[in-house]
């Protein structure tokens, strides 16, 4: 399997919560970067799933364990338990039944771990109040192309977890890759969330 060497920093904070020899299921895994770095790196056992062919044949060329599926419908191709980290990155947004997709995540793993653009952050809302849609470098799409259909700040992810009898276990917001811990949900621009079961 080749090898990642490097990864963004979004990905890399993921990694660090992510115990070597652990399984891991990517949700939306793409190519397969944060898959083959943890492979490489840590010795996880991993698989993805991605609804992008072209993606996983990049995974397939890189020696992933990869299922061409939609989320949408559920995960019971997996059993329960089956995973200690179940990680969504960059993907929740796009997602039509998000309650579901955090439940299955706890159903299948020990742990989840889901990363999404911060529609709070401060030039979201400033745009908002030019009278545009946002577009960012977490959210770079125009309102009539974007593959984003649900925009939430930190602190509704926060109240959801809490709604679904789930805790947050850590939490990094990030700006520009540099984290923010005044005022996070008004200067980050993207939420990284680790969760588990009360």
């Amino acid at each position: 399997m080749s090898g990642v060497t490097s990864l963004r920093p979004d990905l890399k904070l993921i990694a660090d919560w992510i115990a070597p020899r652990s399984d891991v299921l990517d949700l939306g895994c793409g190519d397969g970067t944060l898959l083959a770095w943890l492979a490489a790196n840590k010795q996880i056992t991993g698989f993805g799933v991605e609804r992008d062919v072209e993606q996983v044949v990049r995974c397939v060329e890189k020696g992933l364990n990869v299922i061409q599926s939609d989320m949408e419908y559920g995960l019971s191709q997996f059993e329960d338990g089956r995973f200690d980290e179940v990680v969504l990155s960059l993907t929740i947004q796009a997602m039509h039944n998000i309650e579901g997709i955090l439940q299955e995540m706890l159903r299948v793993g020990r742990s989840g771990i889901v990363t999404f653009p911060n529609f709070g952050f401060w030039e979201n809302r400033w745009q908002i109040l030019t009278g545009r849609m946002p577009v960012s470098e977490t959210i770079p799409y125009e309102w009539y192309n974007t593959p984003n259909i649900h925009f939430c700040t930190v602190n509704d992810f926060d109240k959801l977890l809490a709604k679904l009898g789930m805790r947050i276990d850590e939490q990094i917001v990030l700006h520009q890759g540099e984290k923010v811990e005044f005022l996070p949900n008004l200067l980050g621009s993207l939420a990284l969330v680790r969760f588990s079961r009360t």
